[in-house]
């Protein structure tokens, strides 16, 4: 077997919570501003997030719900919102995040397979919450700041001041769902060591200190937003503004008025920042590193998005199935392209999909990975962990990669997104960065579609630049300069907006759909 072990050592997770290791990052700073609602400016200091989360630990225990209850949380980002996440943690419970964007039967499918017993929400969705709950477990609905309903100060209760004992290596605390891009979304069980060992793998090559702030866009219900802004962040000591969708102006302005200093974003965002003529009008100064995740982001628009900026654009790369983060690009150390290098205490392994041959560096093979944050399975699906997770722990990531000499890792594609071309296999997201090197071009996809003569053929999607014309024609001869010719798109389809899910990845079935 040919592993690649980090090559930035290991890690003791620690035997705590993940809530008690957020708490590190608050005691010593009660008085100081950990969150703040970007919007409205209202803040939440370290002393009082700590004390609402030990208040509404406390009121769930008086109900009943726990320890051992599990609690959903369909929100925007908000203070509240790891008030909630921490809460039913320290009370020995379990979350399941929701994403806001969800109709009511696919909040339903979440509720009913998580066995859910309440449901916490805001205003803006408490009209689908209600319908979603009907004829499931949920015994309440909780909704911040509403009033004439059961509301979350209406829940809180005497402070629960240690953490429910529980089985820190078994206890599942969270049940982030997949994103279905390949099918209905499965509920992914991490565990408290699970969460403790990525925020402690990726604390201790990130560099996060007190002095940083970031805007926090990301969705606190995805495991990205969750570990590396939610956690990550503020157990860092440093300091959040949380954004509850992404409005580009917006972003921009809250960068300016706080200062940010590190911008975690995904490539659609990375995207904006290095075309849109509207960054011209504010202040980047402060930005000292852009981190790109969710999905892979091409070398040109990384370097453009560092070069535009005078920051360090840098990627990663995760799955919710390891809470999220393998691999992070440290500073210093940039490849642009690539997503990094593993982070400590995790292994990985570059392996034939037909042979399961493990692969010299520099070739292509799917990517798996082992560490202490590989989640422990996925809730009422064993048929699927089993496909996913090997005997001896592997995680079989259905990424196509590779890793060089250096331990750089490079994803190439999705291993069922291939598209078979007269034998030859023709990744998308090659195609996709080819299009968005073209200064006349925005976002690009690429599928492949039945032909009777090649097999598969690939098809583009592009979003012209604002006030471009570019026609197929050009971006024909331009693909021409820099693919070979049976990578070429055989149609194109100018659309408005590429279809994605809220972590940036492409909805190619939405797309396939449209033929």
């Amino acid at each position: 077997m040919t592993g690649y072990p980090s090559r930035h050592g290991t890690v003791q997770v620690d035997a705590v919570s993940i809530t008690e290791k957020l708490f590190e990052g608050l005691v010593g700073r009660e008085d100081e501003t950990a969150i703040t609602d970007g919007p409205t400016g209202r803040a939440l200091t370290a002393g009082t997030l700590m004390q609402q989360i030990k208040r509404l630990a406390g009121g769930l225990t008086e109900r009943g719900i726990l320890p051992g209850g599990t609690v959903a949380i369909l929100a925007p980002n908000m203070p509240e919102y790891p008030v909630v996440f921490h809460a039913v943690a320290w009370g020995g419970g379990t979350v399941t995040t929701i994403n806001p964007t969800y109709t009511a039967p696919e909040i339903t499918h979440q509720l009913d397979d998580a066995g859910a017993v309440m449901l916490v929400t805001t205003p803006a969705f408490a009209e689908v919450a209600r319908e979603a709950a009907e004829g499931t477990g949920v015994r309440d609905i909780v909704i911040i700041g509403a009033e004439k309903c059961l509301s979350l100060e209406d829940v809180m209760g005497k402070p629960l001041e240690a953490q429910a004992p529980v089985d820190l290596e078994r206890h599942v605390v969270v049940l982030p769902y997949s994103s279905g891009t390949t099918g209905r979304p499965k509920g992914v069980m991490l565990t408290h060591r699970n969460l403790v060992a990525n925020v402690q793998q990726s604390g201790a090559v990130a560099g996060i200190t007190e002095k940083d702030t970031a805007i926090a866009f990301l969705p606190f219900f995805h495991i990205y937003g969750m570990t590396v802004l939610m956690n990550l962040f503020l157990e860092r000591r440093a300091k959040l503004v949380t954004m509850p969708r992404f409005d580009l102006e917006l972003f921009l302005r809250l960068i300016e008025d706080h200062r940010a200093t590190r911008l975690y974003i995904v490539p659609p965002v990375a995207l904006a920042l290095a075309k849109h003529p509207m960054v011209e009008q504010f202040d980047m100064s402060s930005v000292v590193e852009v981190f790109s995740g969710a999905a892979p982001l091409g070398p040109e628009t990384e370097i453009a998005v560092g070069e535009r900026l005078g920051a360090m654009s840098v990627q990663g790369y995760g799955m919710t199935e390891m809470s999220p983060i393998s691999h992070m690009t440290i500073a210093g150390n940039v490849r642009h392209g690539s997503s990094g290098q593993a982070v400590p205490s995790t292994e990985c392994r570059i392996v034939n999909p037909e042979t399961l041959e493990d692969m010299p560096p520099g070739e292509e093979g799917e990517l798996w990975v082992r560490g202490p944050q590989v989640m422990k399975g996925y809730l009422n699906n064993a048929d699927a962990t089993a496909q996913t997770l090997t005997p001896d722990g592997w995680l079989r990531t259905g990424d196509l990669a590779i890793i060089d000499a250096d331990g750089f890792m490079f994803i190439r594609d999705r291993l069922k997104e291939l598209i078979k071309v007269k034998g030859f296999q023709v990744a998308p997201a090659e195609v996709e960065a080819a299009l968005i090197a073209h200064p006349g071009v925005v976002d690009a996809a690429v599928i492949g579609r039945p032909d009777e003569e090649a097999g598969e053929a690939p098809i583009a999607f592009v979003v012209r630049a604002p006030g471009s014309d570019v026609g197929e024609a050009e971006l024909k001869a331009h693909c021409e300069g820099c693919l070979a010719h049976y990578k070429h798109p055989v149609a194109y389809s100018f659309v408005e907006a590429v279809p994605k899910s809220a972590s940036g990845k492409i909805l190619r079935r939405e797309l396939r759909a449209a033929l």
